[in-house]
C-alpha cells in the first residue's frame, strides 16, 4: 500500500463521519413534542448517547473499500480480521447503548473478537494468547476513557498517530490503513463530543476505537522488525488508559467497592474536583498521553534508548499517586429519617400550640394571685366571704393565715 492510498483512506473516512455526525446531530438537536421531558423525544436521546456508530460506519467504510481495492496487499487477512473484530465489539456496544447488557457477555464477545484477529493474522498459539488478552485488557481500558467530553476521542488520535508511525517506520504500511482512517474519524467527531457534548461516542464508538488500537499494536508490534524494541515502546502508547484502569481499581478496592460498578473516580472526575475545566481536564490528559506516544514512538523508531521510557512511567506513576489523594467519594448523609409525611407537620403543629396555650393557660392564675392582681380581669367570679365581701389574697410578706384571716373578719 502507497502513501497516496493511505492518503486517500484517510481523507474519505474523515468527510463520511462528517457527513453522518452532522446529520446525527442535527436530528438529535431538533425540538420535537413539546410537552415531553426536555422538549426532546427518547429517540433523539438514544441517538445523541449512540453516536459514535457514525465514526464507526465512516472508519469502517473507508477501510472496507481500501481492502475492497486491494490496498492491504498481503496484509488483507490481518487488516480484515482487525477490521471484523472492531466492527464485532462496536456492534455489540450499539446494543449496549440502547438497552444494558452484562459485563461477561461483553467479555465473551470482545475475547472472540481478539481471538479471531490472531487467528487471521497467523500468530502461534503461545503468542496469540497473550495478544487475545493484551487487546481485551487494553479494549476496556480504552473505553472506560470515554467518561467526559471529548477526552476519549483526543486520547485516542494522539494515539492511532503514534501507531500510524510505528506503522510506516517499520515497514508495515498495510497495517497502517486502521491507524490512518481512525486518526481521520476522531478528527471528524471530535468537534461533536467536545464540551458542551452534542454527540457521544457511547460504547459503540468507544469499544470501536479501544479495539482497533489495541488489536493494531499488537500485530504492528508482531510485524516489527528484530532490531527494534516493539516489546517496550508499543505498550507504551496505551500509558494513560491502563493509568486510568489503574486508578479506578485501587480506589475502589481501598473503599470497599465492586470494580466493575462504575462511577465518578476517573482521572477526569478527580480533576473536576480540584476545580479543572471540562475542557481543561481533556486537554491536559491528552498532553499527559502524548509523551508516552511520543517517547514510545521515537523508541520505536530507534532514535531514543528504550531506558526513556522510564521517564513517562515514572511521571505516570507520581500522577496516580497524586490523583489517588484527591477524595472520589463523598461522604454518607447523616439526616434522621422521616418518622411520617409531610402532612402530619401541621398537626404537629397545632399539637405544639396547644400545649403551648394549656402551659399559658395553667400560668394564668398564679399571675392573678400576684400582688394586686384582679380577679375579675381572668374573667372568673371572684371568691365572696359569708358576709358578701370579697376576699383577700395573702399579701406577699409572708404574713401567716390566722392573721389575713382576722383581717379579713375586721373588713366584714
Amino acid at each position: 500500500m502507497n502513501v497516496l492510498g493511505i492518503i486517500a483512506s484517510g481523507v474519505a473516512a474523515l468527510f463520511i463521519t462528517v457527513a453522518l455526525a452532522k446529520s446525527a446531530r442535527r436530528v438529535a438537536l431538533r425540538p420535537h413534542v413539546p410537552n415531553e421531558p426536555g422538549g426532546r423525544a427518547p429517540r433523539a436521546e438514544a441517538l445523541r448517547r449512540s453516536g459514535g456508530a457514525t465514526a464507526v460506519l465512516g472508519v469502517g467504510t473507508a477501510t472496507g473499500v481500501a481492502l475492497w481495492l486491494g490496498a492491504a496487499d498481503d496484509a488483507a487477512g490481518s487488516v480484515g480480521g482487525l477490521l471484523a473484530g472492531a466492527g464485532t465489539v462496536a456492534a455489540l456496544g450499539l446494543v449496549h447503548d440502547l438497552k444494558p447488557l452484562r459485563t461477561v457477555l461483553r467479555l465473551g464477545v470482545q475475547i472472540a473478537a481478539a481471538t479471531l484477529v490472531v487467528c487471521l493474522a497467523g500468530l502461534p498459539p503461545a503468542a496469540g494468547v497473550l495478544a487475545a488478552l493484551w487487546i481485551v485488557l487494553v479494549t476496556n481500558a480504552f473505553a472506560l476513557l470515554d467518561h467526559a467530553d471529548g477526552l476519549l476521542t483526543a486520547v485516542g488520535l494522539v494515539t492511532a498517530a503514534g501507531l500510524l508511525t510505528c506503522a510506516l517506520v517499520g515497514g508495515a504500511p498495510a497495517l497502517a490503513l486502521l491507524p490512518t482512517t481512525l486518526v481521520a474519524g476522531l478528527a471528524g467527531f471530535l468537534l461533536h463530543t467536545w464540551h458542551p457534548a452534542r454527540l457521544r461516542l457511547g460504547a459503540a464508538g468507544a469499544q470501536f476505537t479501544g479495539f482497533a488500537l489495541a488489536a493494531s499494536g499488537a500485530l504492528i508490534q508482531v510485524a516489527a522488525p528484530s532490531g527494534r524494541a516493539a516489546w517496550a515502546a508499543l505498550p507504551a502508547l496505551a500509558t494513560v488508559a491502563l493509568a486510568d484502569s489503574t486508578l479506578v481499581l485501587i480506589s475502589r478496592r481501598r473503599a470497599a467497592r465492586s470494580p466493575l460498578r462504575d462511577t465518578d473516580d476517573h482521572i477526569a472526575h478527580r480533576l473536576r474536583r480540584v476545580r479543572v475545566t471540562v475542557p481543561g481536564a481533556a486537554v491536559l490528559t491528552t498532553l499527559w498521553a502524548a509523551v508516552p506516544v511520543a517517547t514510545g514512538t521515537l523508541v520505536y523508531a530507534d532514535l531514543l534508548h528504550p531506558a526513556f521510557l522510564l521517564l513517562p512511567l515514572a511521571g505516570t506513576a507520581a500522577a496516580v499517586f497524586a490523583l489517588l489523594r484527591i477524595p472520589a467519594y463523598g461522604r454518607p448523609r447523616t439526616t434522621p429519617p422521616r418518622t411520617g409525611s409531610s402532612r402530619t407537620a401541621p398537626s404537629r403543629t397545632a399539637a405544639a400550640r396547644r400545649t403551648q396555650t394549656s402551659g399559658v393557660g395553667a400560668a394564668i392564675p398564679a399571675a392573678a394571685s400576684a400582688p394586686g392582681a384582679k380577679a375579675s380581669a381572668q374573667g372568673a367570679p371572684a371568691a365572696r366571704t359569708a358576709a358578701g365581701h370579697p376576699t383577700v389574697p395573702p399579701p406577699p410578706t409572708g404574713r401567716p393565715a390566722a392573721e389575713a384571716a382576722a383581717a379579713a373578719a375586721e373588713r366584714g
